[in-house]
């Protein structure tokens, strides 16, 4: 091929020749072209595809179902203790004369719910996407997060309202047994093992639901230690310490919900990943060859996960094959370093058109063809032209133009001026900066 050199605009013509030799090699799977490619840009990145070559397994789906397997086995374990220690400190309560440890009761019972709840929300999130939640189902998990977070402020006012009305009801206040002693005390046992079983769970598959979940036991567990510490105090002769104990117990619950809340809205109303991490993100991405810069970094968090777009400077005269080998070398590689990340969108552009003059008004191909054929309509040779390339730049169009190589060297041919008539002609029209000619 012989080409116009576009760096240079005077001077005497001199192409320059590229041979080019078929590549007759048997052709070589995807993922290792997916590789070789990504090695011309220096970096080797081991690509996390969403279907195996080999076993076809799909990565997404198992990573569901293993969510909808960690949710069924914590809940299901959580749900049996809640049933049993519901039963026993209410009983223990009732029997004992302890207000604080029937309050503790009723919490564990809200448990026994809300592990309903989040049972209910993670078979729904676990879902694979469909024609009507095209991004997944991962909201349900969300939502089931605020409702759990609804009922334990719910919990918290009941407990503590009554508890207030006791305190200032001398005569109501109950004097507990020994043996609520030891209802609390295996209250806290249980409690605590649950939390950490759970939150093993909740890392393991990052679910937000069920560390959620895994700090309501830690919740009964701290207040089934402040129970203790109630009825100690009533038996060591302060009545009204088990009553306190209550209040105290309400007011725990009350901050966990409130955390749990609160979390859950920033995220139904699309909150970003924190400062700190988008930073993470943006070293990321420029580390990706062939990314001159990047703008427009928008995240979203949703169900202990989260979503990216972003748009990427790269060299505007690369090939359109090449862009997109970029944008996939950028998904993958957030895929594969942030762990929150698992949905990238990202968008190639050849300038920024943060600051770049404007291109939307432009004529499209179509129109840009019928401009130039009308410009060049006394110029023989391009009735032979074989490709036209338009570079939609800095607010205006840049062109190629490609012609067989006996343009160039034929009897009597004269490329440079060819190229010369091409490029005055042009000036005629403000739409278009100027054409670059190559012959091959």
């Amino acid at each position: 091929m012989v080409e116009d050199d576009k760096a240079s605009t005077k001077g005497p013509f001199k192409p320059r020749i590229v041979s080019v030799s078929a590549d007759t090699r048997p052709a070589a799977s995807p993922a290792s072209v997916l590789h070789k490619c990504c090695s011309r840009y220096g970096d080797i990145i081991p690509f996390v595809i969403a279907a195996d070559e080999q076993t076809g397994i799909n990565v997404d789906e198992t990573t569901r179902q293993e969510r909808a397997r960690a949710v069924t086995r914590a809940t299901a374990v959580g749900a049996l203790s809640n049933i049993v220690l519901s039963v026993v400190k209410i009983v223990a309560g009732v029997l004992g004369h302890s207000h604080a440890l029937v309050a503790d009761g009723i919490h564990s019972l809200s448990d026994l719910a809300s592990d309903a709840l989040v049972w209910v929300a993670g078979r729904k999130a676990a879902m694979a996407p469909d024609d009507e939640h095209p991004y997944g189902h991962g909201r349900f998990e969300t939502v089931a997060t605020l409702a759990l977070g609804v009922l334990l402020i719910l919990v918290a006012v009941g407990i503590g309202w009554d508890a207030i009305h006791r305190l200032f009801s001398p005569e109501e206040l109950l004097r507990p047994e020994p043996m609520t002693l030891y209802a609390a005390l295996a209250s806290i046992l249980i409690k605590e093992w649950l939390y950490w079983y759970t939150l093993a769970y909740a890392k393991r598959v990052r679910s937000d639901m069920l560390r959620a979940n895994a700090w309501h036991h830690r919740s009964d567990a701290i207040s089934s230690v402040v129970v203790l510490i109630g009825i100690g105090g009533t038996l060591a002769g302060l009545p009204y310490l088990d009553a306190v104990a209550s209040v105290v117990v309400a007011v725990m619950i009350a901050k966990i919900a409130w955390e749990l809340g609160w979390d859950a809205i920033h995220e139904l109303v699309d909150t970003g990943l924190a400062a700190e991490r988008l930073e993470v993100v943006r070293r990321a991405i420029a580390d990706v060859g062939g990314v001159r810069d990047i703008h427009m970094l928008r995240t979203r968090t949703l169900a202990g996960h989260a979503s990216a777009d972003v748009h990427v400077l790269v060299d505007p005269f690369v090939s359109v094959s090449e862009g997109h080998l970029i944008s996939v070398m950028v998904e993958q590689k957030l895929k594969k370093e942030i762990d929150e990340i698992t949905d990238v969108t990202v968008h190639i552009d050849p300038e920024n058109d943060d600051s770049a003059p404007p291109t939307m008004n432009l004529p499209t191909r179509r129109g840009a063809l019928e401009r130039l054929d009308a410009l060049w309509a006394g110029i023989p040779e391009i009735a032979s032209r074989k490709r036209v390339l338009l570079h939609y730049l800095n607010g205006k169009i840049e062109v190629d133009v490609f012609f067989p190589l006996q343009t160039a060297c034929g009897e009597g041919a004269e490329p440079e001026a060819l190229r010369d008539r091409l490029r005055t002609l042009l000036a005629a029209d403000p739409v278009f900066s100027r054409v670059n000619v190559y012959f091959g």
